[in-house]
């Protein structure tokens, strides 16, 4: 008898399954037709975004994460309106309440992570700095190997591998040495009082116009500003085409061995520091006439 029983509830179940089944396949049919249209529209949009992206940055692994992220949003709209379609709205209610608990957990988890790669992403779309381009931010100077989804790599003069987060570059100022192609050398120096101060800046200036590295459609400039312990000290500034370190290093060394071979040739003398001592406890006496009043004592 109980055989019967548990035979019977297990052939009813089966045949309400079955036309719950049948009942549902033209809702079945449109939702698989839902997801298949979402798919294709996902690839669509997925391309669409890569060539615009293409068009605004150069680097390839922010441009297909961005396609990754874009594609499962629009697979997974398809996904809920299939749910919604079969009448699954608690279940759809259900993946909502879930994604916002696990998205809000994720987010403070991976807070950092986070703001580092939409910085990353809004430095590749802005483009300040490109592979290649010399950049002083956060205290480091160097020249820019490599731009991922977490760090700026960076790479010093001295050789030095410098990985710099994306959130702090963006968030702080830097220097971008390259961008603008040229870069001012200025050259500190400075002459004897007994020099002649119109004729050194004439020599400094025809030796420094001789340099074959000298940007020709800007004028070499020397000022005078100030009046140091042993010399009248000056500022030499020209400007240089500048894309790489060696060529500013070059330029400067160039520009030093120039101006010292000009003034030794001009009888315009660079000074050493003179420092004036003075003895005895009031000062201002000179060394000599200490001594003799050493000795006649």
């Amino acid at each position: 008898m109980e055989l019967n029983n548990i035979y019977d509830t297990v052939v009813g179940k089966l045949e309400m399954w079955l036309s719950t089944a049948i009942e549902m396949l033209p809702n079945l049919a449109m939702a698989l037709l839902v997801v298949v249209i979402f798919y294709a529209l996902a690839k669509v949009i997925k391309n669409t975004v890569g060539k615009l992206l293409g068009q605004v940055t150069e680097n390839k692994t922010v441009t297909g994460l961005i396609q990754t992220v874009i594609s499962v949003l629009v697979l997974t709209a398809g996904v809920f309106f299939a749910l919604s379609i079969l009448n699954l709205d608690g279940a759809v209610t259900s993946l909502l309440a879930g994604a916002g608990i696990i998205g809000l957990a994720l987010g403070f988890a991976f807070q950092d992570i986070a703001s580092n790669f939409i910085s990353g992403v809004l430095l590749s779309i802005r483009h300040p700095f490109g592979i290649g381009d010399i950049i002083d931010t956060n205290g480091y100077f160097g020249t820019v190997q490599k731009l991922n989804l977490r760090n700026t790599v960076i790479r010093t003069p001295q050789g030095q591998i410098v990985y710099v987060p994306n959130k702090s570059v963006y968030e702080n100022p830097f220097t971008n040495f390259t961008k603008t192609g040229m870069r001012r050398i200025d050259l500190e120096c400075g002459v004897s009082y007994g020099d002649d101060l119109e004729k050194a800046r004439k020599v400094a200036i025809e030796a420094i116009e001789g340099l074959d590295a000298r940007d020709k459609s800007k004028d070499v400039e020397l000022y005078y500003d100030s009046f140091g312990g042993s010399s009248v000290d000056f500022k030499l500034r020209f400007w240089i085409d500048f894309e790489v370190l060696p060529q500013y290093l070059g330029a400067r060394s160039e520009a030093i061995i120039r101006l010292k071979k000009a003034f030794d040739e001009n009888d315009i003398m660079i000074p050493y520091p003179i420092r004036t001592l003075d003895f005895g406890i009031r000062g201002g006496e000179k060394l000599d006439s200490m001594l003799q009043n050493g000795k006649t004592k």
